[in-house]
């Protein structure tokens, strides 16, 4: 069943800088102590901005499986929690990949909503094809600083029209933290919606501003 949009305006806005993969990789690991089941997260952000080291992060926090890859080729991967991990008993992560979707009623296609109670559920390129599916939400963009596009410059849909952005359909490999620009500083935005995100989490992290 649809949950109608309460509002368009976030409550809160965070704005992190981080300089390496590894510092990307914590600021997941950390945003992870805070959820739960059913918390949903729409990623988004240019080719080689670091969402699947985030998401990598993530999983590491809630105590999943291994093996977070991006999810180009198939559009849901569910990553099991771990009975010997950090967070035994917590929930699954499911990291789906939107970006060939042209509309909310294909994200309906695809079920989610069998999964969302249970897990975290993280859509990379989700905007404007997930809002619907619950009345809470954290956004999460993460910008490269030195080509790419810059903060505020994706399209309404959330796609990135700077340089390396693949189209919809091609068969262009999504980058994540290339050795040769590890140090480059990325921007993430941090948005919350809904009554889940009503109170702005703390999120520790060292060596991030």
């Amino acid at each position: 069943m649809s949950i109608p949009e309460t509002g368009n305006a976030p409550l809160w806005v965070q704005t992190l800088t981080v300089t390496t993969a590894d510092q990307t990789h914590a600021l997941g690991a950390a945003l992870a102590e805070v959820l739960r089941a059913g918390d949903l997260l729409v990623l988004t952000g240019e080719l080689g901005a670091g969402k699947t080291t985030f998401t990598q992060g993530l999983g590491e926090g809630l105590g999943v499986r291994e093996g977070i890859i991006s999810p180009t080729f198939v559009l849901v991967r569910i990553h099991p929690n771990l009975p010997g991990g950090p967070r035994p008993g917590g929930p699954d992560l499911v990291h789906v990949d939107a970006y060939r979707l042209g509309s909310a009623s294909e994200i309906d296609d695809i079920d989610l909503e069998n999964t969302l109670d249970s897990a975290v559920t993280v859509v990379e390129w989700g905007r404007d094809r997930v809002e619907h599916l619950t009345e809470s939400r954290l956004e999460v963009e993460l910008h490269r600083q030195l080509g790419g596009a810059a903060p505020g410059h994706l399209h309404a849909g959330g796609d990135s029209t700077g340089p390396g952005s693949a189209a919809p359909g091609s068969e262009a490999p999504v980058l994540d933290f290339e050795s040769e620009d590890d140090d480059e500083p990325r921007t993430i935005i941090i948005r919350g919606f809904g009554p889940r995100w009503a109170e702005q989490p703390v999120l520790a992290a060292e060596g991030i501003s």
